[in-house]
């Protein structure tokens, strides 16, 4: 069947209609598919940090694995009972998980520092730690920096007064950022002044820990949370602390949980210029409330 003209010129109207349609709809696939890829979310890597309990019911330690997730080298913190800490270990080496490096020591007292012999009798590996450690390798100047992995800094801060030889070490992985504080720094509170004195703690939470940025998170050598949050209530009353009971006796640890930031806000012996805190005590001066604060906790 033959057609006219003007049903060959429509034929091949639509003709084109349809391949114009055809090439459009292509292309439109083509720049989804591209910004997809685009905008697809880049995957973040950061250290692993496993929290092992030592003398739970008792003395409440931590210590910690430290994992540089690209090279699995690994650090182990405070290794201070090998009973508890040396299965995780070896498991965890027996199944090339980690590639163990070091052990590092915030403090010379023995529930931090008291394992490391033990640990070397089995793994024969540097000590970075005060200067009073156990078999200590080598005490990391004032913010000097070491690294742990491919992607890992470590920046050693002096923080006596607990002990004239702690150390917190702040741990850096791209964005993701960690301090440990031995007993410098709890959840909620601070260490006692058995070598130090007031001054001493005004500045390491105050000036250098405070120095850190807010997201930071607190990795304590010992859940003390719930006797920090008794003692504060009694000193502040505020929606921080408020928060920070109400987590505390629904959660059995803390540690990791909370960052510097938080601890800005409901940790009384950070809160040093606060002044309901200073007309409770009595005092104005930032290192006399300090020292008000600790005889206090020390009563409590």
């Amino acid at each position: 069947m033959s057609l006219t003209p003007t049903q060959l010129l429509l034929r091949c109207f639509l003709m084109s209609l349809l391949a114009y349609c055809i090439r459009q709809s292509t292309i439109r696939i083509s720049a989804r598919s591209i910004a997809k890829v685009d905008c697809a979310p880049t995957a973040s890597r950061a250290m692993h940090i496993q929290s092992i309990p030592m003398w739970e019911g008792t003395g409440n330690n931590y210590a910690y694995l430290v994992t540089d997730d690209k090279s699995k080298e690994s650090v182990i913190i405070d290794p201070a009972n090998p009973p508890e800490v040396l299965p995780v270990l070896k498991e965890k080496i027996a199944s090339s998980a980690i590639k163990l490096s070091k052990i590092i020591n915030t403090h010379h007292h023995h529930d931090h520092a008291g394992g490391n012999s033990e640990i070397l009798k089995h793994y024969k590996l540097p000590i970075i730690g005060g200067k009073d450690c156990t078999q200590v390798s080598e005490t990391p100047a004032h913010k000097s920096q070491f690294t742990i992995g491919e992607s890992i800094k470590v920046t050693a801060l002096h923080t006596p007064c607990h002990t004239q030889d702690s150390i917190c070490f702040y741990f850096e992985d791209g964005t993701d950022r960690a301090v440990f504080t031995g007993d410098t720094l709890f959840i909620g509170g601070c260490g006692r002044f058995f070598e130090g004195n007031a001054t001493e703690m005004h500045k390491a939470l105050n000036e250098v820990l405070a120095a850190l940025p807010d997201d930071t998170k607190v990795y304590p050598g010992h859940e003390y949370t719930k006797g920090n949050v008794r003692f504060a209530k009694k000193v502040l009353d505020n929606e921080a602390i408020r928060k920070l009971d109400e987590y505390s006796q629904a959660n059995k640890e803390t540690q990791g949980k909370f960052t510097i930031g938080d601890e800005k806000q409901h940790n009384v012996f950070m809160r040093v210029n606060d002044p309901d805190i200073q007309k409770l005590v009595g005092k104005g001066e930032p290192v006399e409330v300090m020292k008000m604060l600790r005889e206090m906790k020390d009563r409590s």
